[in-house]
């Protein structure tokens, strides 16, 4: 019975589905209010750097995830996706990596999830149901 549930290539597309749909809605966020990508820019050029490089989120967030939905370059969508994330943790959440949230959960939880589930995109590729198999 258990054997029956052997599908790698469901499990693939689930996850791709799922991290890529996921991300996707925060990228989608920042395109429809032009001010997330201003507040981005401004901690960007704290660090010294141009502000320009806050349109980088929306390929992590965008154009990486609309990749990995379809499974077309799977595995540099994951990067893509994780680089984003660690981005992001360096930029914003850095102070609350020992921490815990109202419902006794990792402050960073979905931050966790996003970064991990690309790590595994990276690693298992998009499987048999993709546009680019691998």
């Amino acid at each position: 019975m258990l054997n029956a549930l052997h599908n790698d290539a469901l499990g693939k597309l689930i996850l791709r589905l799922a991290v890529g749909g996921l991300m996707l809605f925060h990228g989608v966020a920042k395109l429809l209010n032009p001010g997330a990508i201003d507040w981005i820019g401004g901690l960007i050029e704290g660090y010294g750097l141009p502000a320009f490089l806050a349109y980088g989120v929306l390929i992590g967030e965008v154009v990486a995830p609309l990749m990995a939905i379809v499974g077309w370059q799977t595995r540099l969508a994951g990067l893509l996706m994780a680089g984003n994330m660690l981005v992001a943790f360096l930029l914003v959440h850095t102070g609350q990596v020992f921490m815990l949230n109202d419902n006794g959960g990792w402050q960073l939880e979905l931050q966790g999830l996003f970064f991990f589930g690309s790590l595994a995109l990276i690693f298992l590729g998009g499987g048999r149901m993709a546009v680019r198999p691998g």
